[in-house]
């Protein structure tokens, strides 16, 4: 039986300090590993012991076997666990691990490679009789081949690529013109992210369920399964909410989908965590989708209803132990649902954002789960993934959990970095989400008109706040410089205070009605008026009364830019009051800035180049996804500030355009 002491998570963020959690509760020692980019994150914290293996780069540092396995070596670390992501499905790295003589947290390494290809895994499942999607996923990957198969299997269409997963190399094809553009494309994705262009070709069923089942296998030749997720509210083929069980699940058909995970899993004499994926239609018909051979993100649901362990589970089973349950003693209880906190704007497109974690206080009530990576201070970098953690809820039944879900999401500060909360509690709230009836075309058919997906301006109230927290530190500012007490008298001059957002200014008066500890004033903004009590403001916290009702508002103010936990999430306003005035650039200025902190990966203009509205002028990579970056108006580029392999800022000057001058325009 492999005996082992100490675990090295080879890994990051929260499912690095979600591992160490529990390996420590076993009473392992653990090791972090970082890259410089993370020295300072909460799982090097967390651990015992912490290693730095490289820079920011993940090529560089968290994708290196070898500074992996000389991290190892370094502690003393006996056992590795992959986490999810990275190498945690990467068969050479499970073969390195066995030849140091490393304990791989995780299945064989047989296991890892043919599961690891959608291809090769999915010719496996048909000889084991499990049920497949009608399709091709035959060696030969010439065009040729794929359009004469693509014409076999008819239209609608899947294009997959064979490695991989999170939705890259995955393109739905409507019809036969759309064909070699979209391979091309997904080719071209999947060599970048995976490092193999190898794709398969599937019948697309239209508006399924995307029901996976959990499965373990030991050592011993047992294999279990725990129940079901749904996850079929997905983005763009990446999941956005996860429960358990699935609302449309009976007994029957749970019984069959886990007979066909375990038949799955047994194929390759499976050990370990893994996941069996199927597509459910309509009528009850299940297809498998894949096998990931690893804990997946969402296992937090199955853990809550199972009230099991599934990381301590992975842990038994690697020293060796025999499955903690028999089939007949795992029982579901209750319903749990979980969605992924990303630092993204999803009023601009989901694009990710990058800045410091200024202020981070999770809602941790009876009920809530969440899992994370963040304290304050951390910066949020262009170089990973932008999951930022998972708020989970647990109740007796589903809206019971959904209900507590929606307040957790409302409930949890997060200031300095824009997230995609009002987006998850929107989605949440929606009836046909809360009636159990989203399928993977649920966001497209029902919630792309959401208020969450567009730019909002910040309300009255937003505004009135802001000014009476700017009040606030400017009257006691002053009243300190000149040794005295209490506030600005009633009855004088309103003070002025301009807010920007959504780059437009905002002139706000604030007039004292009562002066003193905690005085009333009356905000005044275009055609409103708001008045409201300042009852305390502790630098963390404004507690104001607004006609009679107490409440409590997180912000953070930093010279000029204030920040406040509105609806929306992050508010963040800054204050041009005393801004010397300048001219507004045009809106058709031309100058196309770095939407964040990223690397150039494509320049696909030159100086003198002429250009047209909507062409492609350059590729930023940034969060592990590609973002195309095109040009506002027709014009010739006039200068280009970048080069192939740059790293840029966040409003840095890519390239600037000088607009054609139109006929009319020049006799105006």
């Amino acid at each position: 039986m492999p005996a082992f002491s100490k675990i090295l998570i080879a890994n990051r963020g929260e499912i690095a300090c979600r591992v160490i959690r529990t390996a420590q509760e076993l009473g392992y020692r653990t090791v972090a590993v970082y890259s410089s980019a993370d020295a300072e994150s909460r799982h090097v914290q967390l651990a015992d012991e912490a290693v730095c293996i490289g820079p920011a780069q993940v090529n560089q540092s968290y994708l290196v076997i070898d500074n992996l396995l000389a991290a190892a070596a370094k502690t003393g670390a006996d056992a590795i666990h992959p986490g999810y992501g990275f190498l945690s499905e990467n068969a050479d790295f499970a073969r390195a691990c066995a030849k140091a003589n490393i304990v791989f947290i995780g299945p064989s390494v047989e296991a890892i490679h043919l599961m690891g290809s959608k291809r090769l895994s999915k010719i496996a499942m048909l000889e084991a009789g499990v049920p497949c999607i009608p399709g091709y996923e035959g060696a030969e990957q010439d065009e040729d081949v794929l359009r004469q198969e693509a014409e076999r299997i008819g239209y609608p269409l899947m294009i997959k690529a064979s490695a991989g997963g999170g939705g890259r190399g995955m393109r739905l094809v409507q019809q036969a013109d759309e064909l070699v553009a979209q391979l091309r494309t997904a080719r071209s994705e999947a060599q970048n992210a995976f490092g193999s262009g190898e794709l398969i070709l599937e019948k697309a069923v239209i508006q399924p369920r995307h029901v996976e089942i959990q499965v373990f296998g030991d050592q011993h030749g047992n294999i279990v399964y725990l129940g079901e997720r749904d996850c079929s509210v997905q983005r763009r083929h990446q999941k956005v909410v996860e429960e358990a069980p699935c609302p449309v699940m009976t007994a029957e058909l749970r019984q069959a989908m886990g007979a066909a995970a375990v038949q799955a899993a047994a194929q390759v004499n499976y050990v370990g965590a893994g996941t069996v994926e199927f597509l459910l239609d309509a009528s009850g018909a299940f297809y498998f989708l894949e096998m990931n051979t690893r804990l997946q993100v969402e296992h937090p649901v199955t853990e809550l209803i199972t009230g099991q362990d599934l990381v301590a589970w992975q842990i038994l089973v690697a020293s060796g132990a025999p499955l903690p349950l028999r089939q007949e003693q795992i029982k579901l209880t209750g319903h749990a649902i979980e969605v992924r906190l990303y630092a993204e704007d999803t009023a601009n497109q989901f694009l990710p954002q990058t800045g410091t974690v200024l202020r981070w206080e999770p809602e941790l009530l009876p009920g809530i789960r969440i899992d994370h990576g963040l304290c304050e201070g951390q910066a949020v970098t262009p170089f990973y993934d932008p999951m930022l953690g998972k708020v989970i809820a647990y109740g007796a039944n589903r809206e019971d959990a959904r209900r507590k879900l929606v307040r957790a999401l409302e409930q949890c500060v997060l200031l300095g970095v824009n997230a995609n909360q009002r987006f998850l509690a929107n989605l949440l709230a929606h009836p046909e989400f809360a009636a159990g009836n989203a399928t993977t075309a649920f966001i497209g058919e029902h919630f792309h008109r959401d208020p969450s997906l567009s730019p909002q301006a910040a309300t009255p109230r937003e505004l009135a706040l802001a000014a009476a927290l700017l009040y606030h530190a400017s009257a006691s500012s002053r009243a300190h410089q000149a040794s005295m007490a209490g506030w600005r008298s009633a009855g004088s001059a309103p003070w002025v205070f301009i807010l920007k957002h959504l780059d437009q200014p905002h002139r706000i008066e604030v007039d004292v009605i009562h002066s003193g500890a905690q005085p009333t004033v009356q905000v005044r903004y275009a055609e409103s008026l708001v008045e409201l009590q300042l009852l305390a403001c502790d630098g963390r916290w404004l507690t104001v009364a607004i006609d009679g009702v107490r409440q409590r508002v997180a912000y953070h103010h930093d010279g000029d830019t204030l920040h406040l936990f509105a609806h929306g999430g992050n508010l963040k306003l800054e204050d041009i009051t005393h801004a010397p005035v300048s001219g507004q650039a045009a809106a058709n200025s031309g100058a196309i800035k770095a939407p964040m902190d990223g690397a150039i990966v494509e320049v696909l203009v030159e100086e003198g180049t002429p250009v047209s509205k909507g062409q492609l002028l350059v590729v930023l990579e940034a969060m592990k996804m590609e973002h195309p970056l095109k040009a506002g108006s027709d014009g010739v580029v006039r200068r280009v500030g970048v080069n192939k392999g740059d790293q840029v800022k966040n409003r840095q000057l890519l390239v600037e355009i000088e607009a054609s001058v139109t006929p009319e325009a020049a006799e105006a």
